[in-house]
């Protein structure tokens, strides 16, 4: 990669091909989830986002220890109340400490249509010590389950 590639912003119009599905939320649309425009705000796919991983991490019994390096949400379609959501999680192939994970935002009762692609890179760290630690071994044994 080039360093000008290092800072173009990402634009997710597909998946990667290497990821794997690792949760599916269902997420009903609260009426404050909307803006002025009548449709969903744009900060609230990113909420939505969050809690489909708070919700993976604790299905699988792994505490929050992690921080966002970063994170984009390409919007494809508005979303408009009332509205029943389904975020599916995704993961790339694991780092030492860091994960690329990927979100599709759908409206289910619009026949599933596909209204956003999200991706965010995780890191777990150690708070105390203030740096990185390795991907705990039990979220690695989902990772290839």
């Amino acid at each position: 990669m080039t360093s000008g590639q290092a800072n173009t912003p990402r634009y997710l119009k597909t998946l990667p091909d290497d990821v794997c599905l690792l949760q599916r939320s269902l997420y009903t649309m609260r009426w404050s989830d909307m803006d002025a425009f009548g449709h969903v705000n744009n900060a609230m796919y990113f909420t939505y986002f969050e809690q489909a991983r708070v919700d993976w991490l604790d299905a699988i019994g792994v505490t929050h220890g992690l921080v966002l390096a970063n994170i984009s949400c390409t919007f494809i379609r508005p979303l408009k109340y009332p509205a029943e959501l389904e975020v599916r999680l995704y993961a790339g192939p694991p780092g030492r400490s860091s994960l690329n994970t990927y979100y599709e935002l759908r409206d289910r009762p619009d026949a599933g249509q596909l209204c956003a692609l999200g991706h965010g890179t995780i890191v777990w760290y150690d708070h105390a010590a203030g740096r990185s630690q390795p991907i705990p071994e039990t979220v690695l044994r989902h990772l290839k389950s």
